[in-house]
């Protein structure tokens, strides 16, 4: 009776240490189940984070692309862009200074101003007196004034041709391509004066000579 009443008491025991056991692994059941969605909740963020660290990339790549372009279009921009530094406290140069930094034809400025004394200024070959009045430039001509936008227009072209005639290069080249369209007419002769040497035109006279 004592061996069975003892082992009922270990089977008791042993009971509530089971149920203590299943207690404990639905406990870590649990632990296990939250941490396999936290892995899982991680992997997606890393996805997520890993396409977005793709696509931020991608736009960086875009963005520098776009930089060197911006940069390459002020180069061409400051190429072509005229840039006057007026003089500090002349407010005629001031004012100069404003209507060639903000002139959309750039074309057109091929000649410039060249400041000499205040309101005294050379365009190309010209010395022009400039003032203004009600906000605009007015540019000294004759015994009367007109805006810079007539002036511009109507002396920029004839300083244009002066500066071309009295550029050394383009007479030569202009020269070269003279001699090379007379080289090329079939039949010239040449001249007995210009083109021989002294011993033909010695023979020419000579020969001449003879006839007479």
């Amino acid at each position: 009776m004592k061996i069975q009443t003892d082992l009922e008491d270990e089977i008791v025991r042993e009971t509530e240490r089971r149920k203590m056991l299943i207690a404990e692994k639905g406990k870590v059941d649990d632990a296990l189940f939250e941490a396999g969605e936290n892995i899982a909740s991680c992997e997606e963020r890393l996805k997520q984070t890993s396409l977005r660290s793709l696509e931020l990339l991608k736009n960086l790549r875009d963005c520098e692309e776009e930089i060197d372009t911006l940069k390459q279009y002020i180069v061409d921009l400051k190429s072509r862009i005229a840039v006057y530094i007026p003089v500090k406290g002349d407010t005629i140069d001031k004012k100069l200074a404003e209507y060639i930094n903000n002139y959309p034809e750039r074309q057109k400025l091929k000649i410039m101003f060249m400041r000499e004394t205040e309101g005294v200024y050379q365009f190309g070959s010209k010395r022009v007196g400039l003032k203004v009045a009600k906000d605009k430039i007015e540019i000294r001509v004759g015994g009367g004034f007109l805006s810079i936008d007539e002036f511009l227009d109507q002396y920029t072209p004839a300083e244009l041709e002066k500066l071309e005639r009295k550029d050394p290069l383009k007479r030569i080249s202009e020269r070269i391509a003279v001699q090379k369209l007379v080289s090329s007419k079939p039949g010239r002769e040449t001249s007995p004066v210009r083109g021989a040497s002294p011993s033909s035109r010695v023979s020419t006279a000579s020969q001449k000579q003879r006839k007479v």
